[in-house]
């Protein structure tokens, strides 16, 4: 089922082990016309870092929840690469942290 990015704006992100944050922004592929990452923001749990999450983590989301289950965990999302989310993804950005989640 298609839906529309803003239906994915504040969702609940669910790691394996808990809330991780809420979607606040997203990186577009223009050329292919899909996301390419979530912009997650942490919360206080991490001070409000911000963090990519690959739609390759996602579950089936719950949508009457407005939670988006991840196959990742806090720990993991507490020590992946930092990013700059005001700026676009560089590539050895990306496959340092594609290389960081074991992302194909």
């Amino acid at each position: 089922m298609l839906r529309s990015m803003e239906t994915l704006e504040d969702c609940a992100i669910r790691a394996t082990d808990g809330i991780i944050g809420q979607v606040k922004d997203f990186y577009f592929d223009d050329e292919a016309w899909a996301i390419r990452y979530l912009v997650v923001d942490t919360g206080s749990w991490l001070s409000s870092r911000k963090v990519l999450i690959s739609p390759i983590a996602l579950g089936q989301p719950d949508w009457a929840k407005k939670v988006l289950p991840v196959s990742i965990t806090r720990e993991q999302v507490k020590n992946s690469p930092a990013i700059d989310t005001e700026k676009p993804v560089s590539r050895q950005h990306e496959i340092r942290y594609l290389g960081y989640y074991g992302y194909p």
